[in-house]
């Protein structure tokens, strides 16, 4: 095996245990909402609080991993996060578990963009459709096989062990981190931003923790809107900041390249559909259905099958039909793929789930491989560290605003019939949705030009013929 192949191996697994705690929570959040004497819906605040933390410090990772190698930053990502995922294991409250995930966020944060820094600094341009295409399956197939880890645990363990199981998976990480990933480091020093990180990380956390705690009754409301005020004006803040500021923490001026603002915005938007999703299945299976965390876990364990799918088909598709004409015909399968769960009533056999899942999966798979590789198609090398850490940003906002809008919708639909348990027809509005959201993300990739990104995925239109040529054919 080549050290080519051991870094993809080791950073793939670094992301996998990454994204399998994101949505780890999902199948175990009735038992621990019972445990804690809490609402269900309430408990989504252990989700995006996570979601949340990985998008105020995401930013820094980049920056630190070139100052100081990205050998030593993934391992310190790595021992944080072992660090907070005892944490969350020894939590009692929604408040200690709240805070336990944030930890356990930070080492996130630094382990996901330094892993993606380190195989977009050692593998060709040419090459990297397929690098691509395998982080893309550990980034998959993490979120689906939480809720059936985390059910099989809940229900024949102990929810707390969800978490207690990462200590030797991240003891393992540290060796293979030392043995295996290459020190790499920026080409240029700069100076940290030290404002821009606050102005942007506050700016981002209150936005979206206030707009998480809308309507769960958590925070007072007057509280809730002064985080959305002072988020808003942060931002603003940051915004002209990033302006004057020659290496600003978040590099505004990546979103002049075409190719990477529609790759980004419109994966972001793509991403609310796909963060929702492993938040309402579980839930809609064990409150609605009946099933046990197990079970619930299980239904949603196709769509891994299908992202492990896509993995062999995704490159030759790109040189075929190119990430325009991918990104659109997919990007309307894929809404259509999460908002058919609306149609479902409690005659619909649970096995519908896993169709629904295991064919979403698939295609799903391939959009997230093929805006991953567009968003860097034409972004320069010194600038990596930059897109990463920007792209990391927007992805993890998206799924934490997905989260929050279907949990929002559930809940203003339970109130609007009066209250009482969550029923399918709670379930249904939040599927609309979220698909809703996601297919709104094709009008971003339909302005795409027809040969965007040609050469990461091979595919050229034929070009028009000059006029001499024209009229010598004629």
């Amino acid at each position: 095996m080549s050290n080519r192949t051991l870094v993809l191996l080791v950073v793939a697994c670094a992301l996998f245990m990454e994204n399998l705690d994101s949505t780890v929570l999902s199948t175990a959040l009735p038992a621990i909402a019972a445990d804690f004497g809490e609402d269900p819906i309430r408990l989504k605040l252990a989700l995006t609080s996570y979601l949340i933390s990985l998008a105020v410090f995401i930013p820094a990772s980049g920056w630190l991993a070139d100052r100081f190698g990205a050998r030593i930053v993934f391992r310190l990502a790595i021992l944080v996060f072992t660090l907070g995922s005892i944490a969350c294991g020894l939590s009692s409250s929604i408040s200690e578990i709240v805070v336990a995930r944030v930890v356990q966020g930070m080492g996130g944060a630094m382990m996901v963009p330094v892993g993606r820094l380190v195989i977009m600094r050692t593998i060709p341009k040419s090459e990297l459709i397929g690098a691509m295409a395998w982080l893309t399956v550990p980034a998959l197939t993490g979120p689906v096989l939480g809720p059936p880890l985390g059910g099989f645990i809940t229900t024949y363990f102990e929810w707390r062990w969800i978490f207690w199981i990462n200590v030797p998976i991240g003891i393992l990480g540290l060796i293979f981190a030392t043995l295996y990933i290459p020190d790499v480091r920026g080409e240029t020093r700069t100076k940290f931003d030290t404002l821009g990180f606050l102005l942007s990380g506050l700016g981002l956390a209150m936005v979206v923790s206030g707009g998480t705690n809308l309507g769960l009754g958590v925070l007072p409301q007057p509280l809730i809107l002064s985080m959305l005020g002072i988020g808003a004006v942060l931002l603003t803040w940051y915004f002209f900041h990033a302006r004057r500021t020659p290496a600003p923490i978040l590099d505004l001026t990546l979103f002049s390249v075409p190719t990477y603002r529609t790759a980004v915005i419109g994966g972001s938007l793509f991403r609310i559909g796909v963060g929702a999703t492993p938040f309402l299945i579980p839930l809609m299976l064990q409150l609605v259905y009946g099933l046990t965390p197990f079970q619930s876990g299980m239904t949603t364990f196709a769509a891994a099958i299908g992202a492990i799918a896509m993995k062999f088909v995704a490159p030759p598709v790109l040189r075929r039909l190119g990430f325009r004409t991918i990104l659109i015909i997919n990007g309307l399968i894929c809404a259509a793929f999460i908002a058919l769960p609306a149609t479902f009533s409690l005659s619909t056999p649970v096995v519908m789930f896993t169709v629904v899942l295991l064919v979403g999966g698939f295609f799903r798979s391939l959009q997230f491989t093929s805006s991953n590789s567009l968003a860097i198609a034409d972004i320069e090398s010194g600038r990596m560290s930059k897109a990463t850490s920007m792209t990391s940003v927007l992805q993890q906002l998206s799924i934490s605003v997905g989260i929050s809008m279907a949990a929002m919708t559930m809940e203003l639909t339970r109130l609007a019939r009066g209250g009482g348990e969550l029923a399918i027809s709670d379930f249904s509005a939040a599927f609309v949705v979220v698909g809703l959201a996601t297919a709104a993300s094709v009008l971003l990739f339909y302005t795409l030009p027809k040969d965007a990104g040609h050469e990461v995925s091979g595919h050229q239109r034929p070009l028009s013929p000059d006029p001499v040529t024209a009229a010598r054919e004629r």
